[in-house]
């Protein structure tokens, strides 16, 4: 959430990514970063076990997703 709000206040669109049992601490720590609309993405948790064509997996899965929010 840090560097997106720095890339933010810097004109430089962005997100977060996380997975969902993150998503609340994630919205907290972009309030008290002082960006609100910042809602991090979320994806399955957990993630530090899979392999790598899985993580590609759940990354593919959300591109639609990405693009859409930085598109805003």
């Amino acid at each position: 959430m840090h560097d997106g709000s720095v890339l933010e206040e810097r004109g430089v669109p962005s997100l977060a990514i996380c997975t969902e049992v993150f998503f609340a601490a994630g919205k907290v720590q972009a309030r008290v970063l002082g960006h609100n609309e910042l809602e991090p993405l979320t994806v399955a948790h957990p993630i530090q076990s899979l392999t790598s064509d899985q993580i590609r997996g759940r990354a593919e899965g959300i591109v639609d997703r990405i693009v859409e929010r930085l598109m805003k």
